[in-house]
């Protein structure tokens, strides 16, 4: 069978990617019509893939019939018909055959009807949702495998490291008998090494670590934009800067877990930075400690819990003015002393350990709410980075100060060609077309589900609602299944694992604190009466198998301890329970003391504590304010995106970098 790279072909500084769009009143018309062109694409999408499943089946069996020399024959004949041809209806139904097969001698895994459907949708351009357990990883090999056979760099894009590894190294040896070689992008990489990986035909990496190599490329290339104003410059004299680029540029992108990469993690600007002064940043966050702390709530400041925002009122900025009388410097001036003390101040009081971050080794460092995962690389803006170290009492490192910004939304509508996948996609559907132009076509099942939901438990506090949940993970044990205890944070894990302890219940604990132990806790996690207590880590790309005892007595049972800010990430935790049709149930223990209901206002909700609402009043408070949190979510998405294309314009008129 071919193996390696093909030969490179000779280009001329090659590093496509889009222009960035306008968004002015066509957007904005667009946005009202979003569903409309969605739901026409999603039905003709289904009218196509009729016969493009009979075409891929009716070649499947000469192909099972050949030898591996006739086979690689096949291989060299559909990659010249691609690279020719394009993505031609036909050529891709001879794709999708052939990596059927090869699929099936390389890896033992055959592509069900319903994954080829969804590896069409994405190499179509859509967003492609399939419910979880359904092989989201083969599917994506399909039309990654095709794209890279027509001749596109194509990019995986993950939502971590670990998964980005795992995908590629449990596919290279499909993608080796296509003769496409494939590279891992992952933190820790030189320069070099990067460059190297991205010369292969297909890339798995994170969507940080992807991004920041192409905003460290456009810093390289000093913010010019496209191809011809690349080659005005090296045609003026100027030096060629193509020794310095890291990536090939925006071919072709297939997202994992779309909704979360795309949508959840846009709310989060890319940032490079350079370091400030340290001593002056100790100087300042010290102060700014100092004078927080002397401030009183109610009087002095007041805690917007809706906007996760502190104000100072009246009276806070009078007190602070007389307190910083003689400090000189920024703090007299109104403006940064207030805004200083207002950082300061939320460091001390929204900020928490073991939710927001963790302190390891004598550093602060940041958890990412939505993965779970320490994030070693990243530190907050404006100084709250600094202020949260003086509050941990470690060391103050200098702060980064911004050289080149952008978003995600801005980073990914530059792809010639983006796509997608994700098991929960439907709730923002309109929002994948709106900012990127993506539809979302719902891929059926293979085998339909078996997953039971029970009830939701609203506790009146969490003490009750903690009991709850440990008394229900041992019954569920004496049965011989599993648990899968989700918690939204390191100290509730923590706190679960106490009361755990406490009963003699041997278990595990997967958080940001022990993430080296990912892979061996998951591989137990279905094992006969295995109590495992996991953040968010245990959520998106996990797959827990079943021993054949545990699917007999029923399979794996998840309880959510707490509903996330989207209703998305609730459904991506119940989802490793009863995959690819085997048995499963999933229920919520919540409490009115959750974080969650901090959105209604705090008097509401300590009387709310002192009544029986554990019903369906609790239950409909709860949902209330998840779609509230969702709701404000999506507002601040927008509005960065909009700041993002006012930045925009500003620098282009100033002719600056991004």
């Amino acid at each position: 069978m071919p193996s390696g790279t093909p030969a490179a072909e000779p280009r001329l500084w090659s590093y496509p990617e889009r222009e960035d769009r306008r968004d002015g009143w066509q957007a904005r018309l667009e946005a009202l019509c979003a569903t409309a062109p969605a739901a026409l694409g999603h039905r003709s999408f289904r009218l196509r893939a009729r016969g493009f499943l009979r075409r891929v089946n009716a070649a499947e069996p000469a192909m099972r019939q050949c030898d591996e020399r006739e086979l690689a024959a096949v291989v060299t004949e559909v990659r010249s018909r691609l690279r020719r041809d394009g993505l031609d209806p036909v050529a891709v139904c001879r794709a999708f055959a052939l990596v059927r097969e090869l699929s099936r001698r390389s890896l033992g895994l055959r592509h069900h009807d319903v994954q080829l459907l969804g590896g069409l949708a994405i190499l179509r351009g859509h967003i492609a949702e399939m419910d979880t357990g359904e092989g989201k990883t083969v599917t994506a090999a399909l039309a990654a495998a095709t794209a890279a056979m027509s001749g596109e760099a194509v990019q995986v894009v993950t939502v971590n490291d670990y998964l980005a590894e795992r995908d590629a190294t449990g596919l290279a040896p499909l993608y080796a008998q296509l003769g496409l070689q494939v590279a891992v992008i992952k933190a820790g990489m030189s320069p070099d090494e990067r460059r190297r990986a991205y010369q292969a035909n297909i890339v798995y990496g994170s969507n940080k670590e992807i991004a920041f190599d192409y905003l460290r490329d456009r810093l390289a290339l000093e913010g010019r934009p496209q191809e011809l104003r690349r080659r005005v410059h090296q045609l003026s004299g100027g030096a060629c800067p193509e020794s310095r680029l890291v990536m090939r540029g925006l071919h072709f992108a297939i997202v994992d877990e779309a909704d979360s990469v795309l949508v959840d993690e846009s709310r989060t600007p890319l940032i490079i930075s350079r370091k400030s002064d340290v001593e002056d940043e100790k100087r300042w966050a010290e102060t700014a400690i100092e004078l927080a702390q002397a401030l009183r709530p109610g009087e002095h400041f007041n805690r917007k819990a809706t906007a996760r925002r502190i104000e100072l009122t009246s009276a806070g900025r009078a007190f602070v003015e007389n307190l910083a009388q003689g400090y000189g410097g920024i703090w007299d001036s109104r403006i940064r002393r207030d805004e200083s003390v207002r950082q300061a101040l939320s460091a001390l009081h929204l900020f928490r350990r073991g939710d927001q971050y963790l302190v390891q080794d004598g550093k602060v460092q940041i958890v990412d709410e939505y993965t779970g995962r320490i994030q070693a690389d990243r530190s907050w803006s404006e100084g709250l980075h600094q202020l949260v170290e003086v509050k941990e009492g470690v060391e103050v490192t200098a702060r980064n100060l911004p050289v080149a910004r952008m978003t995600y939304q801005r980073f990914f509508r530059r792809y010639m060609r983006l796509a997608g996948m994700t098991g929960t996609a439907s709730e923002v559907r309109t929002e994948l077309w709106r900012v990127y132009g993506l539809g979302v076509v719902r891929v059926p099942p293979h085998r339909p589900s078996r997953r039971k939901r029970y009830p939701v438990t609203v506790a009146r506090t969490l003490d009750d609602k903690w009991d709850r949940v440990v008394a229900r993970a041992q019954r569920e044990r004496e049965c011989g299944r599993p648990v899968l205890i989700g918690t939204r944070s390191v100290l509730a894990s923590e706190i679960v694992s106490e009361r755990l302890g406490a009963l003699g219940l041997e278990h595990e604990v997967l958080n940001a604190q022990n993430d080296a132990e990912e892979a061996r806790i998951i591989a137990q996690a279905g094992q006969t009466g295995r109590i495992t207590v996991a953040t968010n880590m245990a959520g998106r790309g996990v797959d827990i198998a079943l021993d054949e005892a545990v699917v007999a007595s029923g399979g794996l049972h998840v309880i959510l301890t707490e509903w996330h800010d989207a209703r998305r990430i609730d459904r991506q935790l119940e989802g490793r329970a009863a995959r690819r049709g085997q048995p499963g149930s999933a229920e919520a223990i919540l409490s009115l003391q959750d974080p969650l209901l901090d959105l209604l206002h705090a008097k509401i909700s300590r009387l709310l504590v002192g009544f029986p609402l554990a019903g369906r009043t609790g239950l409909l408070l709860m949902r209330l304010s998840q779609r509230r949190v969702e709701r404000r979510h999506a507002l601040a998405r927008r509005d960065l995106l909009r700041q993002d294309q006012r930045l925009v314009r500003l620098l282009a008129f100033a002719g600056g970098v991004e």
